[in-house]
């Protein structure tokens, strides 16, 4: 499912009566999720899953094309873990 249509379905299931609503919605959604991971905090919807920055440390690697060995610098990635409910309801 992409965007446009997870706006439709919401737009649906919540009664908005425009897309443009429903849009301004998940895009408030997605702004408040990573807005906070930004600052280091996490998002948690029980049942659902976390959404949580990670830091990872700086660390060697090998360059597959030249088996050069490379330093891939310290970052910081956005991590999603799996809540139960969700996890059974997919199996």
């Amino acid at each position: 499912m992409k965007k446009a249509e997870f706006v439709d379905h919401l737009m649906e299931k919540c009664g908005f009566e425009s897309k443009k609503k429903s849009l301004e919605v998940v895009d408030a959604f997605w702004d408040i999720i990573v807005k906070t991971l930004a600052s280091g905090g996490e998002v948690s919807f029980p049942g659902f899953g976390a959404f949580k920055a990670v830091h990872r440390k700086e660390r060697m690697g090998v360059n597959p094309k030249t088996g050069e060995k490379i330093k891939i610098a310290a970052s910081i990635k956005a991590k999603f873990r799996v809540g139960k409910l969700l996890k059974e309801a997919v199996k």
